[in-house]
Formats: C-alpha cells, sequence, structure tokens
C-alpha cells in the first residue's frame, strides 16, 4: 500500500503533545532502547545446528510472503552482531531487546540443547554488557521450533510444558548476566494472525484452534513468568509483552459500532494481559470466549494469573470500528486509514501517535497493575537514499518525536511508565510483508548488508545526549554529517 506521508511533520504533532521536552523530563531511571527480534534479524537459518522454526517452513509456501521473500539472510545480524553492538554503542542506545530463537538452541523444541546456538546468546550477552548496553531478552517471539508444530504447536496443552522447559534451560545459561525478561511477544498477534486468520505462521484457519491456542498462550504466559522466577536471581525482572490500539466507533452515536467497539477492545487489547492479572478472561464483552472452557484442565483458572515486575505496551496506531454481521467472533470490522481519508503508513496503519497515551492510560487504570514499559513502537515509511549515502526520513523522525511527547503525556499524569523502545533498531524482516516496509533508526541494504544511521536514528542519538524537543524544531532535513563521537 502506498504511503501518502511525504513531509507533514505539523501533523505529526497532535496539540496535546508536550513540547518542548528533553530526557531529563522523564527521570534519570527510565529505560531507553531499541528492539529487534530473532527471525526478522538473524539469519542463518540453518546454520550451526539450528533447527527449523514455523517460519522457515512458511515462507516457502507460494504466496505467503510478499515477493516470495524469505528471513534465511534477514539482517544478517547473526554474524554482524559485534558491528550491530558498536553502532548501538555509538548511537549512545543505553538499552537492547532482542528475542532467543527457540529452534536455534533446542532444535526439536525438546531435548537435547544445541550448544553452538546456546553459545551464540552466550556471547552476544557478554557483547552488550562490554559495550554498556543492557540487554532484555524475549523467550519468544513467534518463531515456534517446526517441530512442535508437527505434535500440534500451540493448540496441543502439551506446549506449556514444552515452553517451560525451554524457558529454564536459557535462564539457566544466561540468567547471571541478565536481568530484564520478557515471556511472550504479542500473544494476540501470533494466535489470531497464526491460527484464525491464517496470515502468519502457521498459516492456520480455524476458530477451534485459535481458541485452544488463547488458552495454552496465555498459560504459557503466566508458567513461564514463573519458571524464570523459579531460575533466575532475586533481583531479575520479569515481564511480558501485549499488542495493543486505542479502538473508536466509526459512529459513536450508533449503540451497534458502540457494542462492536467494547467487543474488539475485549479481543485486540485486554484477551491477555487481564487473566496475567487475575481477572479472567473478558467474557462479559466478548461472550463467545466462554468457548475457552472447552480446553481447560482442572486448576488452569489458579494457572493463568502471575505477578509480573512490568508488562509491555506495544502499540503502533489505533483502530476505528463498526458492527460486521460477516466477523464471526467479534461481529466487527475494522474502518482503514484509507477510507477514512487519513495519513497512513507503508502498513497502512493510520499515523496517530496519540494511541500510545490512551493505551498507557487503559493498562495503567487496572487496580494491580505492574509498572508498564513502552517495549515497540514505530512506523514504517518508504525511504530514499541520497547521492550522499543519507536517509533522511522526515515522517519517522516526525512520528518518533510525538510517540515520546505521548509517553511523557502520560507519565506526567500518573500512568506508571518507566521505559520505551523504538521499533526497531534496524530495517528487517517483516513478516509477510517481507521487506518493503522499512521501521528501523538504521537502514539495511540486504544485497550488501551496508548499516546506514537514518537521520531518525541520529535524531534519537540527540535526544539520548539531552536534546531538547521543540514543536518546531527547525528543518527536518539537514545536512549530512557523521555521527557524534560516542558518550560512554
Amino acid at each position: 500500500m502506498p504511503d501518502i506521508i511525504v513531509d507533514l511533520p505539523a501533523a505529526f504533532f497532535p496539540a496535546t503533545t508536550p513540547t518542548p521536552y528533553c530526557r531529563a523530563d522523564f527521570g534519570p531511571d527510565f529505560h531507553w532502547g531499541v528492539a529487534a527480534a530473532a527471525y526478522q534479524t538473524e539469519g542463518a537459518w540453518n546454520q550451526r545446528g539450528k533447527g527449523p522454526s514455523i517460519w522457515d517452513e512458511f515462507v516457502r509456501r507460494p504466496g505467503r510472503i510478499r515477493r516470495g521473500e524469505t528471513a534465511k539472510i534477514a539482517a544478517d545480524f547473526y554474524h554482524r552482531w559485534p558491528q550491530d553492538l558498536e553502532l548501538l554503542y555509538q548511537m549512545g542506545i543505553p538499552d537492547f531487546r532482542f528475542s532467543v530463537a527457540w529452534s536455534r538452541v533446542m532444535p526439536q523444541g525438546t531435548g537435547a540443547v544445541n550448544a553452538a546456538g546456546m553459545d551464540f546468546y552466550d556471547r552476544l550477552i557478554d557483547g552488550c554488557l562490554e559495550c554498556h548496553i543492557t540487554p532484555w531478552v524475549t523467550l519468544y517471539h513467534w518463531d515456534l521450533p517446526a517441530a512442535l508444530q508437527r505434535r500440534g504447536g500451540w493448540t496441543n496443552p502439551d506446549v506449556v510444558g514444552w515452553f517451560t522447559d525451554y524457558a529454564q534451560r536459557v535462564a539457566a545459561r544466561l540468567g547471571d548476566r541478565v536481568q530484564h525478561w520478557m515471556v511472550l511477544n504479542e500473544p494476540m498477534v501470533f494466535v489470531g494472525a497464526g491460527q484464525l486468520l491464517g496470515l502468519h505462521a502457521p498459516g492456520k484457519r480455524s476458530l477451534g484452534g485459535f481458541l485452544a491456542s488463547v488458552h495454552h498462550a496465555a498459560l504459557a504466559q503466566a508458567e513461564g513468568g514463573r519458571a524464570l522466577r523459579a531460575a533466575l536471581p532475586a533481583t531479575a525482572r520479569i515481564g511480558t509483552t501485549f499488542s495493543c490500539s486505542q479502538v473508536t466507533p466509526w459512529r459513536p452515536t450508533l449503540p451497534r459500532d458502540v457494542r462492536a467497539t467494547r467487543r474488539a477492545d475485549a479481543l485486540l487489547n485486554r484477551l491477555f494481559v487481564e487473566p496475567a492479572l487475575g481477572l479472567g478472561y473478558p467474557v462479559a464483552d466478548l461472550p463467545l470466549l466462554s468457548w475457552l472452557d472447552r480446553y481447560h484442565r482442572p486448576g488452569d483458572e489458579a494457572r493463568l494469573p502471575f505477578a509480573f515486575d512490568f508488562l509491555g505496551v506495544q502499540n503502533y496506531t489505533r483502530e476505528v470500528v463498526r458492527y460486521s454481521p460477516f466477523v464471526p467472533l467479534a461481529w466487527a470490522s475494522l474502518v482503514g486509514a484509507k477510507q477514512r481519508g487519513v495519513p497512513y503508513t507503508q502498513m497502512g496503519w493510520e499515523v496517530y501517535p496519540e494511541s500510545l497515551y490512551h493505551m498507557l492510560h487503559q493498562f495503567g487504570a487496572y487496580a494491580n497493575v505492574p509498572r508498564l514499559l513502552v517495549t515497540e513502537n514505530g512506523a514504517a515509511f518508504p525511504d530514499t537514499v541520497t547521492a550522499a549515502g543519507c536517509i533522511p526520513d522526515a515522517g519517522r523522525r516526525a512520528y518518533l518525536r510525538a510517540a515520546i511527547g505521548q509517553v511523557l503525556r502520560a507519565r506526567r499524569e500518573g500512568v506508571p511508565v518507566d521505559g520505551y523502545f523504538a521499533w526497531s533498531f534496524t530495517d528487517n524482516f517483516e513478516w509477510a510483508e517481507g521487506y518493503e516496509p522499512r521501521f528501523g533508526l538504521v537502514g539495511v541494504d540486504f544485497a550488501t548488508q551496508q548499516r546506514t544511521v537514518k537521520e531518525s536514528g541520529r535524531w534519537y542519538q540527540r535526544f539520548l545526549a539531552g536534546e531538547k524537543v521543540e514543536q518546531n524544531a527547525g528543518p527536518l532535513l539537514e545536512s549530512a554529517r557523521g555521527l557524534p563521537a560516542a558518550r560512554k
């Protein structure tokens, strides 16, 4: 889908964005970082004992990935991580979130550990610490071992035990140096897109498979937290992450659109966080979730909650919802940004950074919520490399400035938000969309693997060094210059 934002920086700044602001306004203990995922960046899909994941098999199916692209090489992070850590160091980014590939460390998903795979993450973490970068490890970012999919994957109740065993083994090896852990990445996305819509691996379309996967992922979310708690030092901080979008009715005065919005909110935003908080599934607002009872085993209700130390909020846009008699489960459909005539990104998502503020408030309103962190936020825009080799990505830079301002707005209003991680560090393989959508602060030429820090990355570097953000901060497209010296 073509992007209709070219150079409209004012459109990215809602009137509610607090300006001016700077890093110091967030306090000295606020976490600043960037995020990445193993499958999207590592490549080396079959090297040194790694087993195939469901995505390694999914990308080989005709028509599943735009332009038939694969992540066999991706951003080649497996081989280039020392240079990438050096780049993080030079950019002054103190925190780096990345995931462990389950099939790299346990090729069959259970049983023997692949020593070479575990060694890779061992070296990566040591490298982070040598560069004074704090590692944040995500255990599961969508890449289930293919061997486990052949045994039913997330539809098999045994997946909870498979996952907790994997979690314990990774924690036992890396937990002496990693203080920050995340259990699952966006369970609603990997079960929804993978088990109900068939858009992501493993490409299934089954309501029963979706509901079974929901329950087993919710259990794995909590049991994974308990496995980490048992294996890690008492000082370790354990969290998990949730995709979320502010949802608003297409026609606010039409009761059926309002009810559809409530159902969509239960499905998109509340389905996994509320069981973790001890509130159970949001059946009252989405009655078809009562069918989850079919997949419960004795004692499951008591196993769903876990006292996480933090929750990761991952937000990119808002969704406008209307009633639809043709969409089972939620009886709701989304009214796209293009249809509404509003600015949108390469992903077709409305440019609406204020959604992050609203979702922080929504999550922060739970009575027993722990601390929050924004563990993903960003925007994909088409990039152009100038003759001088620069990438002047005005839209992405303006989006980040506005979104971070919305985090400050929520924090000043008492929302317990303690961190912000931009998605993503580098351009990467964007799942079914292939390589076209560009989220990175650092551009990657996938033909040569050359890295180029975009203007948004240079801006983030200057912001972390103390530069103040003004709403009208002068020209967005600045002359090319080298990276400032490291400030470590």
